[in-house]
């Protein structure tokens, strides 16, 4: 019996190291296996077909729909992914939605549709305007890499503009893109985001303004800074910035300001303060500006 014992004990610890290796949880259910299908197997097409029982069972939805558009992704059928998620995150809870947002966003990049992804970012940063962001609390608990850490409301609007003055980019609306920029780096400043903002006042041919800000980034003056891609992202814009010395029509942007969004922003940044309720106060005296995040 004791032997019997010693025997179990060990398996049960083997179990344990194979899941926290493979990372895969417990269980026989349709969404175990579909993790296990993605992660041992590395069967990514029978882990979608897995990840669909879970979710037409109820099993895990919050998690099977989201790993299944990540995976879909992975396979370069992101438009189906995009469809799936619009289709069935009624099915999941309040707290997922955000993530799936996020997961929206980066399939809408993937697809190449800018307009979404911006309609999308300004929904999100309108949510926070009226204190919805985080479920009304001043900060989240994110996970990166199996490693759990806090993020700010603040840290996170200042995310979700870098992502829209990106999709700025996009559309080559480089007035609208340095704008929004200004206003994330004013927020949470980072290497990668004055790499951007450098790149935009290149482009409007603002070269005096562009070196300033990428060399901060080379001096090392921004978080991220010592990062080997933003470095060398900002060495190549150095040498961009001085073969570029002589602006060019085409370089100008002549698309224009989104006048409305960019007043909002002004508005946002005047009135950030502490977190006190639930309706956030750096939005409580800004309600003449109610729609024009969203516009």
């Amino acid at each position: 019996m004791e032997g019997s014992s010693k025997r179990s004990s060990k398996g049960n610890k083997e179990k344990d190291v194979y899941h926290i290796i493979h990372k895969v949880p417990y269980g026989d259910t349709p969404y175990v296996r579909a993790k296990h299908a993605q992660l041992v197997e590395k069967d990514p097409e029978a882990a979608i077909v897995l990840f669909w029982k879970a979710i037409n069972a109820g099993d895990r939805v919050d998690s099977a729909l989201k790993d299944m558009a990540v995976v879909m992704k992975q396979l370069d059928r992101a438009e189906e992914a995009i469809e799936a998620v619009k289709s069935f995150r009624r099915l999941c809870s309040k707290q997922a939605q955000e993530s799936l947002d996020n997961v929206l966003i980066d399939l809408y990049k993937k697809c190449g549709k800018i307009e979404e992804q911006i309609d999308l970012l300004k929904r999100k940063l309108r949510s926070i305007y009226q204190g919805e962001a985080f479920n009304g609390k001043p900060t989240k608990t994110a996970r990166s890499h199996g490693k759990k850490f806090q993020v700010s409301v603040k840290q996170e609007t200042s995310r979700l503009l870098g992502n829209l003055g990106w999709a700025y980019m996009q559309k080559s609306n480089f007035m609208m893109a340095e704008v929004v920029y200004q206003k994330a780096q004013m927020i949470d400043a980072d290497a990668n985001k004055a790499c951007n903002l450098g790149l935009c006042l290149i482009k409007q041919g603002r070269f005096d303004e562009a070196y300033s800000v990428i060399q901060d980034v080379l001096q090392g003056r921004l978080p991220g800074s010592d990062d080997c891609k933003s470095k060398k992202r900002a060495e190549e814009l150095i040498i961009e910035l001085r073969s570029s010395w002589e602006p060019s029509l085409e370089s100008l942007d002549l698309v224009g300001l989104d006048n409305d969004f960019v007043e909002g922003l002004e508005q946002l940044m005047n009135e950030w303060g502490p977190f006190r309720s639930k309706r956030l106060p750096i939005f409580e005296e800004i309600s003449s500006f109610r729609d024009q995040l969203a516009c």
